[in-house]
């Protein structure tokens, strides 16, 4: 995501603006045209500095107008925007995102992201017991194809109830509530969907 950024890993606590090199890329096109490279070309020799953040061939970009001697109340990308396409920037003021990456924040961010897919993971578990087999998964992508979503719904819930694989959930897709069935819950699943 492109923006302002403190992250305390790569950059210390040093404001930077991490551009998203698609989306600059797409500024230069379209305002400049010159077919080179917008950070070589316009961005670097106008002052920015690019500071790499670790091997992960992302990066930031701090220098003046953008991140030195600038309000951070007020923060824009004026400055780049005028580099990169030769044009007046729009003043489109823009937050700080800050990043704590300290081992407390990383281990809080792990138990919290444990806790909000410990569900689907022990839903993905039930299935790896006795998974239904490659047969029976093509065999109801067809009739799944045939029933419509609404059947499906109803014939699924009602083919893992008491077998020990969850409901389908509201934003579940279909193969991936497929890939949960056991061979008892898919045998359940045919039969309902052959049915009237």
């Amino acid at each position: 995501m492109s923006g302002f950024a403190r992250d305390t890993k790569y950059y210390g606590n040093r404001l930077v603006y991490e551009p998203l090199e698609s989306k600059w890329s797409r500024y230069h096109a379209m305002h400049c045209g010159c077919g080179q490279d917008w950070l070589a070309v316009h961005a670097v020799p106008a002052g920015f500095t690019v500071l790499p953040r670790g091997k992960t061939g992302y990066y930031a970009l701090v220098g003046p107008g953008l991140t030195e001697d600038v309000d951070e109340s007020a923060l824009t990308t004026n400055a780049l925007w005028e580099a990169v396409t030769g044009k007046a920037g729009e003043g489109w003021v823009e937050t700080v995102q800050v990043m704590d990456r300290s081992e407390a924040a990383e281990k809080k961010r792990k138990a919290e992201n444990d806790a909000a897919y410990a569900d689907r993971r022990e839903r993905s578990a039930q299935s790896k017991k006795d998974p239904a087999s490659p047969a029976q998964l093509k065999y109801l992508d067809t009739l799944v194809a045939k029933a419509g979503p609404e059947r499906f719904d109803t014939a699924f819930n009602a083919a893992v109830k008491g077998t020990g694989v969850a409901p389908r959930d509201t934003e579940e897709q279909t193969q991936a509530a497929l890939g949960r069935l056991t061979k008892t819950a898919a045998r359940k699943l045919i039969t309902a969907l052959l049915g009237p």
